[in-house]
Formats: C-alpha cells, sequence, structure tokens
C-alpha cells in the first residue's frame, strides 16, 4: 500500500505540491483523496456548496437585486478558480464521476430562490427563467474570462441586472 502511494505521489506531482502547501505528508492527502479526481471533486462539491449558501446569505442580507449582483461576482469568482482544474472536471463531468446534473440542479436552485424573492417583491421580472440567467452568466465570463477583462465582466452583469429588474409600474 505504502508503495502504490508513494508510487501514485511520484506520478502526480500536483498532489505532492497540494500536499505541500497544505502542510500534510502526501500519504496523509492520499488516505484522504486517494486520486486526483476525488480531490477535484470534494473541492468542486464544497464549493458548489458554498456558492449556493451564498446566495441565501445574500439573500439574507439585501434586497433581491443587490443580492442576484453580487452572486453573480460570487458565480464568476467560482468560475475563475475552475481555471487550473477545468481540463480535469471536464473529463470528469464525461465519464460521470460529477454530476453534472446535480450541480446545475443546485446552482438554478440558488438563483431560481433569489428570483422568487424578487419576484414577490416586484423588483424582478417574472418572466426570466434561473436557466436564461444561468447561460447568461455563461456567456459573460466564457468572454470576460480572464482577470484582464474584469471591467468588461462587471460591465456586462450591470447590463443583465438592469434587463432584470422589474418594470417600474410593476415595482410600485
Amino acid at each position: 500500500m505504502a508503495t502504490r502511494l508513494f508510487a501514485s505521489a511520484e506520478a502526480d506531482p500536483s498532489m505532492r505540491a497540494i500536499a505541500n502547501e497544505a502542510g500534510v505528508g502526501i500519504a496523509t492527502l492520499y488516505r484522504h483523496f486517494p486520486t486526483r479526481e476525488a480531490l477535484v471533486d470534494a473541492v468542486y462539491q464544497d464549493q458548489v456548496s458554498r456558492l449556493t449558501a451564498g446566495a441565501h446569505e445574500l439573500l439574507a442580507q439585501f434586497a433581491p437585486p443587490t443580492a442576484l449582483r453580487r452572486w453573480m461576482d460570487l458565480f464568476g469568482n467560482w468560475i475563475a478558480t475552475k481555471n487550473g482544474m477545468l481540463g480535469t472536471l471536464l473529463a470528469m463531468v464525461e465519464s460521470g464521476e460529477i454530476a453534472h446534473a446535480h450541480t446545475r440542479t443546485e446552482l438554478l436552485g440558488a438563483i431560481d430562490d433569489i428570483l422568487e424573492a424578487g419576484r414577490a417583491s416586484g423588483e424582478l421580472r417574472v418572466d426570466v427563467p434561473a436557466a436564461d440567467i444561468s447561460a447568461a452568466l455563461i456567456g459573460i465570463f466564457t468572454v470576460a474570462s480572464s482577470p484582464e477583462h474584469d471591467a468588461l465582466a462587471a460591465r456586462l452583469l450591470d447590463l443583465l441586472m438592469d434587463g432584470l429588474r422589474a418594470p417600474a409600474s410593476a415595482a410600485s
């Protein structure tokens, strides 16, 4: 077993770097995450949970339009953190190791919770489904996917939010 762990650690220097960064030994890392994919999956699921919880936390603190706009920034940060592991994530989704449908349902649920609160308050449009917002966000962060495009992403997100606000007559 120790030989397999050592051989695996030698085969994947990124796992050794992660262990060093975390301040643990490589055997400790492999004991909890026997493969790089297991580690990626654990990080991914944790981030999805944090992102969905973030929607509820923002909604508890802010009016629905502000909560939604701030959540869009959280989503952008979440997408940005995937840059280094995008290839692994895509391969894992393709192989079924990550339940993409479950993640999508969780994220759409988070968006929908904010939308429902905004609809109830009359601040957000009633005719826009969460899936449309998700698609728009993916489009925005595909076009503005690097730090030098942060201003572009912010502008596009603000434009999206302007389009999501309920008409003035509906809000009054």
